[in-house]
């Protein structure tokens, strides 16, 4: 009885999982009533989280491009392709076409953090960002291309991470716990383009899922910008960019007919996974790492 109470549900999640054949009605109202709510609770909770300790203002802009060695930036642009991704696979798990998951699917993550730069420009604390929007129509731009020019995902923004010394001596910046460490700590993040090799060249005999990845990270800040020396003066480290190369594997491009896998590989393409690397950095030159986080 256990054993046929399973299969049952299991049957009932492959059934709710596999995209629709062709547009469904209920499945549509579903994921618009659904991103709808989701944005709504998310942006209340930030207001009250983030800028509710903070004065209002007028709504203004600020150039912050120069700071933390634009790390922020990427982060845009990897935020709004992955909204745009999720936005888009709900359409067509609803059955939606290609160009309503492109037209109302992947502006998802523009629309969404289009908003919280209106947050920010009515905080006295923060302002709107023109290099925010950009990012965040980059990373738009990128999801949108490749589906108009390939009719596929070849090359797919990921993130990876690791403490750093940094966050103990600045915690209210940098994070007091891993969590907001993931968040805040740019020291520790490194944001990757990684491309299907299959992809490119379809006719070898490469892996399906083998992917060649390369990075961007920043190392050595305390502050947005400016000299580290006035925070922290005993500990001081140079600012530098590092760049990676590594390999990674794309799950996405496993076989399989299980609609449970494919969604799990489809939300774990968010992250690179850990793999040999080298790195580059102006003030440590070349340097290799068996696994990198």
């Amino acid at each position: 009885m256990l054993t046929i109470s399973s299969c049952i549900a299991q049957d009932g999640l492959q059934s709710f999982l596999k995209p629709s054949d062709s547009l469904n009605s209920k499945r549509t109202k579903a994921v618009i009533i659904s991103e709808v709510a989701v944005s709504a609770v998310a942006l209340v909770g930030l207001n009250q989280l983030w800028y509710a300790d903070y004065p209002r203002s007028k709504f203004h802009f600020i150039n912050d491009n120069q700071e933390w060695l634009q790390m922020d930036k990427v982060g845009h642009v990897y935020s709004s392709y992955h909204l745009g991704r999720l936005g888009s696979e709900m359409l067509q798990w609803s059955g939606a076409n290609s160009k309503q998951q492109l037209i109302y699917g992947a502006g998802l993550g523009f629309t969404f953090l289009t908003a919280v730069e209106v947050l920010d420009g009515f905080s006295s604390e923060w302002g709107a960002s023109t290099g925010d929007i950009i990012a965040n129509a980059t990373g738009t731009a990128l999801y949108v291309s490749q589906e108009l020019l390939w009719k596929e995902q070849r090359i797919t923004p990921k993130f990876s991470f690791h403490t750093t010394r940094y966050a103990k001596y600045r915690p209210e910046v940098l994070g007091s716990s891993f969590s907001e460490q993931i968040l805040k700590d740019y020291n520790g993040q490194t944001y990757w383009l990684s491309a299907n090799l299959k992809s490119f060249f379809k006719y070898s005999k490469i892996p399906k899922i083998l992917n060649v990845a390369i990075g961007y990270g920043a190392d050595g800040m305390w502050i947005g910008k400016g000299e580290n020396s006035a925070f922290i003066s005993n500990v001081n480290h140079p600012r530098s960019r590092q760049f990676y190369l590594s390999l990674d594997l794309d799950l996405t491009k496993i076989e399989t007919n299980s609609h449970f896998l494919k969604t799990f590989f489809s939300v774990f393409s968010v992250l690179k996974i850990p793999a040999p690397t080298l790195e580059y950095s102006a003030t440590e030159g070349f340097r290799t790492h068996i696994l990198y986080f």
